[in-house]
């Protein structure tokens, strides 16, 4: 009996065991919970952009609509996600960038604000043709920034953005003006980095050139059915922290997103096509320093929006699965995460059957700190179970 007794409290002493061991054997399950969800009868919130400059602090940007009206907003974390505070801005950001907890720039329609209080104030900085046509910015210290967006826009500034002068490279690249756009900048270090763009063609006319240019693929079948064609893409090279840049074009399919650079090595490149294209997107992968043939994610059912390297070096993926045949079309779809720690075998991880989107953007501070919105008024955070 007493035997008996001993060898089920060893049972069970074991299955305690294992039940603590386990997780630490396999790894924790990951996964992406929504941690912030605007839910407001006749309004809606679109986040353009996310960024979180550490694990405690994040800046979200977009604005709510209700009805006809328009208003820009920013959300702000000090506390991980546990809470989001929303409060009115005065443009509406499209982009932002970091350099810190404290200093920050947000790109809108209308100018270059910046920010030394985690983004609870913005002060806009002086107008000029570098801030007409902005799209997006980027600086390695408080002082010493690049800014880049259409009709061949790509400006310097040593005074944190101030005044600005050109890129003078930019200038050697024959492409026109009108038909020109620096879409991204991303700096490795201090020394490389790459400014990325195309100079496409306008569009033909079609029954409705006053207004279809204005309108999605989706509702003008004349655009949505052209074929992807090839395009002029713009590439601006520095390896002397933006003395000089050294000018390259090569042609293309898809046009260009986003590209994303860190330290020692890694790369990613994020190309989209029209709904006519195999695939909605394609993610190009590679060794900046030792360059080689890229490795390249594409999958006809994932529609990729955004792309980021943790501090470690894994590579997210966020994703849309459309909802239908168009593979860039109004209803919001299933958001997807994907993974990589080598850039070439990408998994699929978890995420909150809530989340639905047309558009997501990513922000990965390191493995555990990670956080990814939508245009559809939510934010996710990377959870370990």
């Amino acid at each position: 009996m007493l035997l008996n007794r001993h060898r089920d409290v060893l049972k069970r002493s074991n299955a305690l065991l294992l039940a603590f061991l386990l997780p630490a054997i396999l790894g924790a399950a990951e996964r992406w919970s929504v941690q912030y969800f605007y839910d407001k009868n006749k309004s809606t919130l679109t986040i353009n952009d996310l960024k979180c400059p550490s694990a405690i602090r994040g800046v979200a940007v977009g604005f709510l609509t209700e009805g006809r009206k328009r208003q820009p907003v920013s959300l702000l974390t000090s506390d991980g996600g546990a809470t989001w505070t929303i409060q009115n801005t005065k443009e509406v950001g499209q982009s932002l960038f970091f350099l810190n907890e404290s200093v920050g720039w947000m790109v809108t329609p209308g100018g270059l604000w910046k920010t030394v209080e985690s983004g609870r104030s913005w002060r806009k900085l002086p107008s000029g043709a570098a801030t007409k046509y902005l799209l997006q910015v980027c600086f390695l210290d408080e002082n010493k920034g690049w800014a880049v967006g259409a009709r061949k826009s790509a400006y310097k500034t040593s005074d944190g953005g101030k005044t600005w002068s050109r890129v003078a490279e930019a200038a050697q690249v024959n492409t026109k003006v009108e038909n020109t756009t620096f879409a991204t900048v991303s700096f490795a270090d201090s020394k490389v980095g790459l400014i990325v763009g195309q100079s496409m063609p306008p569009q033909p006319e079609t029954r409705f050139p006053s207004w279809e240019g204005r309108l999605p693929a989706w509702m003008v079948p004349e655009r949505s059915s052209r074929q992807e064609v090839p395009h002029l893409t713009v590439v601006l090279e520095t390896r002397d922290g933006g003395s000089t840049w050294k000018p390259s074009t090569t042609s293309v399919f898809g046009q260009i997103a986003k590209v994303v650079l860190r330290p020692v090595d890694r790369a990613m490149s994020l190309f989209q096509f029209r709904d006519a294209f195999e695939y909605p997107a394609v993610v190009y992968a590679w060794n900046w320093q030792t360059g080689g043939s890229p490795h390249a994610f594409a999958n006809a059912e994932r529609a990729v929006t955004d792309i980021a390297f943790s501090a470690s070096g894994t590579a997210y993926l966020a994703a849309i699965e459309p909802p239908g045949l168009l593979k860039w079309g109004p209803v919001p779809g299933k958001l997807k995460v994907l993974k990589s720690a080598d850039l070439k075998d990408w998994k699929e991880m978890e995420v909150d059957y809530r989340a639905v989107a047309s558009n997501a953007v990513l922000a990965a501070v390191d493995d555990t700190h990670a956080w990814l919105a939508t245009d559809t008024g939510m934010i996710l955070k990377l959870v370990q179970d």
